[in-house]
């Protein structure tokens, strides 16, 4: 048997006969020692370099050492950690047009891009977009379940990958251009479109899920913002704020209304509690695409093209911030921040508008003990 060496114990000048199998995993070159004896009375020193290969601290807890993109300036605390592959869906369900295209290209959106023309749903659409709204609801509920202290928002979007395959749904999101997740998990100062991530999730953060099922056809979309452990009165007030400003913006939803009166009753509510509204995000038409006419601003004064019509179909989805309405975007290309850092809190419903109002396909439905964020305020 071939030499290794010296053994690498200080005053030690024996040949080494094995090596430190820990190093050997970790793939540390070196790490020899004569004996059993020797190896471990060099144990308390020599795993220093275990906690070192593996990103820990000299105490074994493990630091915030990964980091994708070194070179840029987070705005604020929270740091993206690793992703799991994509999930995959059963090819019996039925899947939008860019589930399996190599960009995540919905080209059914694309061919009526820039056109503006608000589609009015027949009985059969209706009838669609109902159900879809209701699993989606459903979806979400199993999400809630599962928010809390300890848990990844990757074990979320397993949950609601899971639970969209139970019910014969397609989760949206998964590959709509190329996003890697099956929902959308954006954490305090994240704004909308958080990936999915190993970090668990810690005692007072705010955490949004936002869910869109795909079921025969039809797009069910909504979000909520869930409080995890004990959150601050001061964030408890921006999502109980955030939700307001969508019940209230709900309310003036009728046909004849203008669409971009919706943004008005949103800021005016905001801004009286010290609030921002996002501007670079909106509501949207949903039906059999994703995302499509009309646009629904949340901000004042702004320039939306239409008038609410019966068989309209769309979201409203307000995103309130502490501070600046301004936001960045993180390298990922998806994960909107506030451009300060401070946190931001979401609620979403997709709404069908009728004769004398609208009804609120994603509504809350029984509570049957699920948790919600009024529940503990």
């Amino acid at each position: 048997m071939a030499s290794l060496g010296n053994c690498e114990t200080s005053g030690c000048s024996n040949s080494a006969k094995l090596q430190c199998p820990t190093c050997i995993k970790l793939g540390i070159p070196g790490s020899f020692f004569c004996s059993q004896d020797c190896f471990k009375s060099n144990w308390k020193t020599h795993k220093i370099i275990h906690s070192l290969a593996k990103g820990e601290n000299i105490d074994g807890k493990k630091e915030d050492s990964y980091n994708p993109w070194p070179n840029y300036s987070f705005t604020g605390k929270l740091k993206p950690f690793p992703q799991t592959p994509k999930r995959t869906v059963p090819p019996h369900i039925q899947r939008p047009d860019y589930a399996d295209h190599p960009q995540g290209f919905p080209l059914s959106e694309q061919a009526v891009k820039g056109s503006g023309l608000i589609k009015i749903l027949d009985d059969e659409e209706i009838e669609g977009m109902r159900v879809a709204g209701k699993l989606g609801r459903e979806v979400i509920d199993e999400a809630a379940r599962v928010c809390d202290v300890g848990v990844t928002t990757d074990e979320i979007d397993r949950i609601v990958h899971e639970a969209c395959i139970e019910r014969e749904c397609y989760p949206s999101p998964l590959n709509y251009y190329e996003f890697p997740a099956s929902c959308c998990t954006s954490v305090n100062e994240v704004i909308c479109h958080g990936i999915p991530d190993t970090r668990p999730l810690v005692d007072g953060d705010l955490c949004n899920v936002d869910i869109t099922v795909y079921h025969r056809g039809f797009h069910g979309d909504l979000n909520e913002t869930f409080f995890v452990g004990n959150v601050s009165e001061k964030h408890k007030n921006l999502v109980k704020v955030t939700h307001e400003c969508l019940m209230k913006a709900i309310e003036i939803v009728k046909p004849g209304e203008k669409y971009r009166e919706i943004g008005n009753i949103i800021q005016k509510h905001a801004q009286s509690h010290g609030y921002s509204v996002v501007r670079s995000y909106c509501g949207h038409g949903i039906h059999r695409l994703f995302h499509t006419a009309p646009n629904v601003p949340h901000y004042a004064k702004n320039r939306a093209v239409g008038v609410i019509k019966p068989g309209h179909c769309f979201t409203i989805e307000p995103m309130i911030s502490e501070g600046t309405w301004r936001d960045e975007m993180w390298p990922d290309k998806w994960t909107a921040v506030t451009a300060d850092g401070q946190w931001s809190a979401q609620f979403e419903h997709t709404l069908l508008v009728n004769e004398t109002g609208c009804d609120i396909l994603t509504r809350r439905l029984v509570k049957n003990g699920q948790p919600h964020f009024m529940d503990k305020m």
